[in-house]
């Protein structure tokens, strides 16, 4: 490969961050595919007693007004509706894998996509903050931010290909 035809080597630099990005990218995205076939799972069983169970695995008494509310909650959910969760977590599953892999070979579509995803999820970070402080929405916003702004800023070194010129503005 050559850079603008004067026979230089097209040498990516080492991007640590990229990488790091990507894994979270695939390792979020492998567990919300495991939480989607789990939860698949459950469809066809009878979710109040699952629910009793886990109550007493866990040793908390389901008679507890709190656990007895939430119990007949539970015993609403239909089939058709764990159907969908498990559908439409698989499906975002497949986002954040379509994401990882695209980030780990420097594809420049899937950086935007990564772009997008992060940054449309930080108003909804921001308003749940201001809702109520949380330690877990306070990280994973400022996850959010990283993401958007190291892709932001590095997008022309990270995903500059062979054939596009050097100071090529997107």
């Amino acid at each position: 490969m050559s850079a603008g035809g004067h026979g230089e080597a097209v040498v990516k630099r080492r991007a640590p961050t990229l990488y790091a990005i990507a894994a979270v990218k695939l390792i979020k995205g492998a567990l919300l595919l495991l939480l989607a076939l789990g939860v698949y799972s459950l469809s066809d069983n009878n979710l109040p007693e699952e629910f009793r169970g886990l109550l007493k695995f866990l040793h908390l008494d389901p008679e507890q007004k709190f656990f007895a509310d939430l119990a007949a909650r539970v015993g609403t959910i239909t089939p058709a509706n764990v159907f969908w969760v498990a559908a439409g977590t698989a499906f975002y599953s497949l986002f954040s894998l379509v994401e990882g892999v695209g980030l780990t070979f420097r594809i420049t579509w899937a950086a935007w996509m990564a772009i997008g995803e992060s940054g449309f999820f930080i108003p909804i970070e921001v308003y749940d903050l201001v809702k109520g402080f949380s330690l877990t929405v306070c990280i994973i916003l400022a996850v959010n931010i990283v993401i958007v702004w190291y892709l932001l800023q590095n997008r022309h070194r990270l995903f500059r290909h062979h054939h596009y010129p050097a100071d090529r503005v997107c």
